[in-house]
């Protein structure tokens, strides 16, 4: 691919357009061979936000093998509709500024949230609202029937569809039974949850009890069942034991219509005596050991009432129910039982079971904790496309960044699947009706994985420079081997001509002896 030069001054206007607006991606054919494409840049990509490319490659998800192009496709058709939308209210200068900047009108609202909060928290009540509607009653019960399917509806249908109509018939019936100031009030509080969306790590936090929901409550309902337990027991057998002491409201004002008496002071009961001509003798009920005795109440009479108790008080209580009960004396029939079920209820509910719920929450959190960190790792280390790792480039002609860069750059093969959507299919190249087909049969096989064809260069190359290796040594060994064939001929001659010239030797020395003979002496 082209590429302008580095000085600003070469005035090369043609091929910096080029660069500009062209783009190349690699593709896998049926055959499995790569091939590269160089195609250019539909004029509509430009509109495409920052905002949404990091939000996409942040949050595509990978698939059991690990690639994440199947989440990437399915993200191309919305891409493509924010693009022509973001076309659309360009003609709008004001407006696409505005949609251009979304994300810090976020930080704006969410800091005005705020605001409204602290002022209602430091200032609230302004004064009397008088807000509170007026219902009939045949209009009351249709707004719960409605609350009520619309709640249903979130249970069938997808989030959309289901969550709006909920909140439109809880923001009616909200203000209908509460009055319009304090639905205000609520709603105004809720968008502070704004920063959980926001911020990753409490949306973590929140997840690390919805993901485990279905173990956590299972695990509610076993505590929920111990409780019934131990207060049926208690019911059964330590029903004196459950006395609370109790704060009584003072001076109550009695109900119109109603026949509570009114708390009768002292000031109040010396002026009547005054009036009336009588003793003014301080009835027996305000004795400092009444007001005492009317300060406890008896707390498990009825089963249900024994339930609320051991529920409230044992699980709010860090010595289980044991602690808010009377405390009984060791001459008490039942003393043993008593310890036997304070002891119980301390060790099975408090700390069995309510720290198996932490332990479930704490080790959620710990997971994500630790899947944000391996996310974050694969998206610096890991290729979007092909999914080859920092190191498959070590030592090798491309680095990594150049690979995801301009070799398998995501947003490339975004533009091509938009400019093979807006072209004509009558001029498409091959390559494009090869895409083409693909996208029709959702094929996803003409992304390269684990593939590159720079990596394939270069393992072509060295392969070629081992062959090139091995024909070197394979003709020095050819001659070297011709030489030793030359040095063998030579030494076989050698060794003929000295057998031949032994033989020689051998024949006239058996000749001599015989001549000797026939010599006469001397």
């Amino acid at each position: 691919m082209l590429k302008p030069g580095s000085d600003p001054d070469d005035g090369d206007e043609a091929l910096k357009y080029y660069a500009n607006h062209t783009a190349q991606i690699e593709i896998v054919r049926h055959d499995r061979t790569m091939e590269q494409i160089v195609f250019p840049v539909p004029n509509i990509c430009e509109y495409l936000t920052r905002e949404s490319k990091c939000r996409v490659f942040n949050t595509t998800e990978r698939d059991e093998q690990g690639s994440k192009v199947n989440d990437f496709f399915q993200q191309t058709e919305d891409l493509y509709n924010e693009m022509k939308w973001q076309k659309k209210i360009r003609s709008n200068p004001a407006l696409f500024w505005f949609s251009r900047h979304i994300s810090l009108w976020g930080s704006i609202s969410f800091n005005l949230a705020v605001f409204i909060n602290l002022a209602v928290a430091l200032f609230y009540p302004f004064g009397d609202d008088g807000d509170e509607g007026t219902l009939s009653p045949l209009f009351s019960i249709l707004l719960w029937i409605a609350v009520a399917i619309c709640t249903s509806m979130l249970f069938f249908f997808s989030k959309p569809v289901g969550i709006r109509p909920f909140l439109v018939s809880i923001m009616l019936r909200s203000i209908y039974t509460i009055g319009l100031g304090p639905t205000l009030i609520l709603l105004g509080a809720a968008n502070l949850f704004d920063l959980v969306y926001r911020e990753e790590t409490l949306l973590n936090v929140i997840k690390s009890v919805t993901r485990n929901g279905r173990s956590i409550i299972l695990t509610a309902v076993l505590a929920l069942i111990l409780v019934y337990l131990f207060s049926i027991i208690g019911f059964l057998f330590l029903k004196d034991d459950f006395t609370m002491e109790v704060d009584r409201l003072k001076n109550r004002t009695p109900v119109t219509g109603s026949n509570a008496v009114p708390t009768m002071t002292l000031t109040s009961i010396l002026s009547t005596c005054e009036k009336d001509n009588c003793s003014p003798t301080i009835p027996a009920s305000n004795t400092a050991d009444e007001e005492y005795e009317d300060g406890i109440e008896r707390t498990c009479d009825t089963l249900l009432m024994c339930i609320v108790t051991v529920l409230n008080q044992g699980l709010r209580n860090g010595g289980g129910v044991g602690d808010v009960l009377r405390r009984p004396s060791k001459d008490e029939p039942l003393f043993a039982a008593r310890v036997v079920y304070d002891l119980l209820f301390y060790f099975i509910v408090i700390i069995i079971v309510l720290n198996l719920i932490f332990g479930v929450i704490i080790d959620t959190f710990a997971d994500l904790r630790s899947e944000k960190q391996k996310k974050e790792e694969i998206l610096k280390t890991t290729c979007f496309i092909c999914g080859l790792e920092r190191d498959k480039f070590d030592n090798k002609t491309v680095s990594f960044e150049e690979h995801i860069k301009s070799e398998h750059n995501m947003w490339h093969y975004l533009y091509f699947l938009v400019l093979v959507k807006v072209k004509d299919p009558t001029e498409y190249t091959g390559p494009e009706s090869y895409v083409a087909q693909m996208i029709v049969e959702k094929n996803l096989d003409w992304f390269p994985r684990m593939r590159a064809m720079s990596l394939v260069s270069n393992e072509g190359d060295s392969e070629q420079n081992e062959i090139r290796n091995l024909q070197e040594k394979l003709e020095s060994t050819m001659s070297l081997v011709k030489q030793l064939s030359g040095q063998l001929a030579e030494l076989k001659e050698q060794m003929t001509e000295q057998r031949k010239n032994k033989q020689r030797l051998g024949f006239l020395g058996s000749n001599t002896p015989h001549v000797n003979h026939h010599m006469p002496p001397h």
